[in-house]
């Protein structure tokens, strides 16, 4: 298994010059490398493949101070980075679906870099990280990273540097053999609702935020592009923009782990959010509910902690009745769902959590019956 560890970043002011130097040097051999593969293309009707461009580098360094600072291995894995969305774009032309072609990295647009080996170029130990051509910068490491780190990502967001530490923890743990399920229907009345009743607010921090987000908004609007007053605005929106997501996502961190601590087995719905955002009127609240973000979380917890995820299909799980099946039709503003057939009555939402964990349990009998046999 997998796991990253993300600490907060403390470098002086020298460390911030160094470390912006680097991100902007990646940033340039990133978009120097998509050049050359486009003027290829359309020259030589040819492409131009990851490998040829590590040749390239390993002498273009030579010749350039500025890539001669970079260490060679996290070179390496900005031109994969490349390799990788275009690997991306080739697939989706295959598919038949909407290509987007690799785009130039812009100022602002480019956030990060990678070590993939820990140790070559960097290395954390014991609240520091040694960078090369940076030195030691303090780290707040509010938590131990567990196993064997394997790559190292340095990340800026909003003006805050961070290091993201990936680490090999050996194999998930067995599966729990308590006797505990629910159901979870996420929702935007309530953040999610379960099987048994129980319900979560929906804390809507964006909604929260949206009157400082649009006169900040406002703010950027009106100042000069490429002016330092703009610069100013911008930043001050990326933090409204930061703090937002932070809070979501520790939200979502808290509610993902009390599940997990309390069930063995968790259902819940396999949405497509990027469908579901196309309603005008609601995707502003579903993209505030991370919905996708928090499925993440919770199965990634899962797995570390031996609970079963499974995600089912979420079609007709607020129409059908939990207690006899029948269909019953109702507009999304229906908020409560009553069965004319056996006479139940319940809020929608723990209707079709009801629904979400029967669908789920029959998934999963065949995978138990074998495991039994």
């Amino acid at each position: 298994m997998i796991k990253a560890f993300k600490y907060r970043l403390y470098p002086n002011t020298a460390q911030v010059r160094e470390l912006e130097i680097m991100l902007e040097t990646h940033r340039r051999l990133y978009n120097e490398c998509l050049a050359q593969r486009k003027e290829r293309y359309e020259t030589a009707q040819e492409s131009v493949k990851y490998t040829q461009q590590s040749a390239w580098f390993k002498s273009a360094r030579g010749a350039n101070d500025w890539y001669a600072r970079l260490n060679f291995s996290s070179a390496q894995a900005t031109m994969r980075r490349l390799d990788k969305a275009f690997q991306a774009f080739f697939r989706r032309i295959k598919t038949g679906d909407k290509p987007g072609y690799p785009r130039f990295k812009a100022r602002g647009r480019f956030d990060s870099w990678t070590y993939p080996a820990h140790g070559d170029g960097a290395r954390l130990l014991d609240g520091k990280l040694r960078l090369q051509h940076i030195g030691v910068v303090r780290v707040r490491q509010h938590r131990p990273a567990q196993g064997t780190i394997k790559t190292v990502q340095i990340k800026i967001e909003a003006g805050k540097w961070f290091v993201i530490a990936s680490c090999e923890i050996g194999d998930a743990p067995p599966p729990r053999t308590e006797d505990t399920a629910v159901g979870i229907d996420v929702g935007l009345e309530h953040f999610l609702s379960t099987d048994q009743g129980e319900q979560v607010d929906n804390p809507r921090y964006q909604k929260e935020a949206l009157r400082r987000l649009r006169v900040v908004g406002r703010a950027v609007s009106r100042k000069k592009k490429g002016s330092r007053n703009r610069g100013k605005a911008v930043s001050k929106l990326r933090s409204i923009h930061a703090r937002v997501s932070n809070k979501r996502r520790d939200h979502h961190h808290k509610v993902a782990r009390d599940f997990v601590s309390r069930y063995a087995f968790i259902a819940a719905e396999s949405l497509t959010v990027k469908n579901m955002v196309r309603n005008r009127r609601l995707s502003r609240s579903i993209s505030d509910a991370g919905w996708s973000q928090f499925l993440n979380i919770l199965r990634a917890k899962a797995e570390s902690a031996g609970s079963v995820f499974v995600e089912v299909p979420p079609q007709g799980t607020s129409q059908a009745c939990s207690g006899c099946g029948a269909v019953v039709r109702k507009a999304l503003s229906v908020r409560q769902h009553r069965c004319p057939e056996c006479g139940l009555s319940l809020q929608r939402d723990v209707n079709a959590a009801r629904n979400i964990l029967a669908r789920g349990q029959a998934r999963m009998e065949p995978v138990w019956l074998n495991v039994a046999h």
